[in-house]
């Protein structure tokens, strides 16, 4: 039987993030270029990042160490108010990988805690289907399937109303370009005046 995992990072919540971004679980260490969100050096969301906020993929790369630039990224994603975390705190790999149908979730992340620590959160992006649904499912957001790629739907939370997006998936099993992810990210973060 595999192991049982417990999340290796603390969660990023600055107070005044605007948008709260949300994985399932980080892939094992082996895949990781570098201690922190999204570590494997194959996922798009930095590239995404850079192109969206730089006009530039490789702003955040380091191509000769072939990871990328943390503290750089943590003060970015601070100065544009973007929390991050994933929807579970502990997992078991069936088969070793990262992929959603290959985890067992064994406890899930505190997602109403996470909100209250975020009073001007307006938005929220789930990345990955696993993701998704525990965070439709914990929050009871039925129109989640109508959404369309670069949409949102509206939920309620203490008397607040958010909005969930709709974003390609920045892993490069996605079949799309990542130019193309970026185009649809963009709009998320102008809604968010991000």
């Amino acid at each position: 039987m595999n192991d049982i995992e417990i999340h290796p990072f603390e969660p990023w919540l600055p107070k005044d993030a605007r948008l709260l971004m949300l994985g399932t679980f980080p892939p094992a260490p082996k895949r990781w270029c570098m201690d922190w969100y999204y570590p494997n050096f194959q996922n798009d969301m930095w590239r995404i990042m850079g192109i969206c906020f730089y006009d530039d993929r490789n702003h955040f790369v380091d191509l000769e160490r072939k990871s990328y630039h943390l503290n750089e990224l943590k003060s970015f994603l601070k100065r544009h108010h973007v929390a991050i975390f994933d929807t579970c705190m502990s997992i078991r790999r069936t088969t070793g990988t990262a992929s959603d149908k290959d985890l067992e979730v064994i406890s899930k992340a505190d997602l109403d805690g996470m909100l209250r620590a975020l009073p001007d959160c307006r938005g929220v992006v789930c990345a990955g289907q696993l993701a998704t649904t525990i965070f439709t499912q914990h929050f009871n957001i039925r129109d989640a399937k109508k959404m369309k790629m670069g949409g949102y739907v509206e939920f309620q939370f203490e008397n607040r109303t958010l909005r969930l997006y709709r974003m390609p998936s920045s892993s490069r099993a996605y079949p799309m370009a990542t130019e193309k992810k970026a185009e649809y990210y963009q709009i998320m973060f102008d809604d968010l005046g991000i």
